[in-house]
């Protein structure tokens, strides 16, 4: 099973601790289908060389857009040797006209209930061609094969999925195109994901789910069961669900300390434009000083080059995330992916550019802009990721917070992160990211504010003043096509990535 390196690992702004964060539990996940007596070998390309000379039964890649071109690169490497091959994940769900020439099989759409069945048709010698899911279901899932990570290659080796899918229909966003024909949010048992938090050692969790309180009976369930675990947990969550009811602080007494926040745009006619309806009319700030109060560092998503966005919107969204105490940000250039609503309006219009996947890392323009050049919102996403993380805004950003405790978390945390890559790539190189974790459950330990924020607070977003402050001015191609975002010898969950049977890559 293998997950290939997305096209960003051989960029220059590539940062090896970025992609060591996380071990590929989706392959991870359908390995579990597998016989106990088949022999797995699961490789992530990010943080290993790949070993393209052995001869397995079975491959299995998972694929994302910019890791695409690899993926059918070692599809067709394995292929030629006469050993079969499946393909799965986001981009072969959303093309899988352009996957299956690369591939034996191809799965389109979460894969518990794909995975399995292909398993059982390719022991019995007829495999189809595609595997479509219709089911959505995670109850009786078997455990993840967690044997099969190689823990001491990363950062937050204790990550976990306990949902699928967001209840939310963002223009911009994979997943409607992923879940298409099914549910698009559906969640596991509730004792069966406790069950699987048990069995992971440490205190340190990090929950991938797209949006972890999504569904709010099952969330608080969850909180409820891992009071009393001693755990300290990363998640993700919406604007909207943070200043609805006590679900946060259920979130915080079980031990949320940080969460991932999709803030996106200042602007309405974005959010409207984005069909991100869940953001309008939610006062930001109260957000933020909800979570601030109980302790949860904030790690804000923005999106830079919707229609509305002007030469100010970087300068603005920088200076609203550093004087509203924003621990870490994370910043992208709209782009529009195969088989999302953004995707077909801007082919409709003739907006779209390229079609090199390669491109499609959120990082390059590949449409017709509106009031912003390309070469401006490239600039200008650059810009503040630089500004942002000076020393003079991780400061200002930790010393808006009410104790000495989280300053000086937020100030470890932010800097950290980004302030010491020749250390984290020293430790990545030794293979000693293990011994970082320690320090990582310290940073996240226990902290409170002043007290909580009413719930329900005044619907509004608030748009920063503007400023007139411009801001200022792979192995190379693998034998084959740029590549799509991640090619899995793992499999998520959510992905359609069969695990390799018998001898399985």
């Amino acid at each position: 099973m293998i997950l290939p390196a997305l096209t960003e690992a051989e960029s220059p702004f590539w940062r090896p601790i970025k992609y060591s964060l996380f071990p590929p539990l989706g392959l991870a996940t359908l390995a579990a289908y597998l016989s106990p007596d088949d022999e797995i070998d699961l490789q992530d390309q990010h943080v290993e060389k790949v070993n393209l000379n052995d001869t397995p039964d079975l491959v299995v890649i998972q694929v994302y857009i910019t890791n695409a071109y690899r993926a059918y690169a070692f599809a067709d490497h394995y292929r030629a040797r006469g050993i079969y091959v499946v393909l799965g994940g986001l981009h072969v769900t959303s093309l899988p006209e352009e996957a299956a020439p690369h591939a034996d099989t191809i799965f389109l759409g979460p894969g518990e209930e794909t995975f399995p069945e292909f398993l059982k048709d390719f022991k019995a010698r007829r495999p189809k061609k595609q595997y479509a899911s219709a089911v959505r279901s995670l109850v009786n899932i078997p455990p993840i094969r967690r044997d099969l990570i190689k823990r001491h290659l990363y950062l937050v080796p204790n990550s976990i999925v306990v949902t699928r899918g967001c209840p939310h229909h963002c223009d911009f966003c994979y997943k409607d195109a992923f879940f298409e024909g099914g549910k698009t949010f559906y969640t596991q048992v509730v004792d069966d994901a406790l069950a699987e938090i048990d069995r992971l050692p440490g205190r340190h969790l990090y929950f991938l789910d797209d949006h972890l309180l999504g569904n709010a009976k099952f969330a608080s369930a969850l909180f409820e069961g891992m009071k009393g675990m001693n755990r300290v947990f990363q998640s993700a969550a919406t604007v909207d669900s943070i200043l609805r009811g006590d679900l946060i602080e259920q979130a915080a007494d079980a031990g949320l300390r940080s969460l991932f926040v999709g803030f996106e745009t200042f602007s309405p006619q974005n959010l409207r434009q984005s069909n991100k309806k869940q953001n309008l009319q939610k006062d930001y700030r109260k957000a933020v000083d909800r979570l601030h109060a109980l302790g949860i560092m904030i790690n804000g998503s923005f999106v830079f080059g919707l229609d509305d966005d002007d030469r100010d919107v970087f300068k603005r969204t920088v200076d609203w995330g550093v004087e509203n105490g924003i621990t870490t940000s994370t910043y992208h250039v709209l782009t529009p992916y195969p088989g999302t609503a953004l995707y077909a309006n801007m082919k409709r219009e003739d907006r779209i550019t390229t079609s090199n996947w390669d491109l499609y890392d959120t990082r390059h323009v590949v449409y017709k802009t509106k009031k912003l050049s390309a070469g401006e919102l490239e600039e200008g996403y650059h810009w503040a990721y630089k500004e942002f993380y000076t020393w003079s805004n991780i400061t200002r950003a930790s010393l808006t917070h009410d104790s000495a405790k989280h300053t000086l978390k937020h100030f470890l945390y932010s800097g950290g992160w980004k302030k010491f890559e020749p250390l984290w790539n020293f430790v990545i190189k030794s293979k000693n990211l293990g011994t970082m974790l320690p320090l990582l459950e310290s940073i996240l330990s226990k902290v409170k504010n002043s007290g909580a924020i009413s719930q329900e607070p005044e619907a509004r977003i608030e748009e920063p003043e503007s400023r007139s402050q411009e801001p200022e001015a792979i192995q190379k191609k693998l034998k084959a096509t740029p590549s799509t975002q991640g090619v899995t010898k793992e499999v998520t969950t959510s992905l359609a990535l069969p695990a390799e049977i018998l001898s399985v890559k």
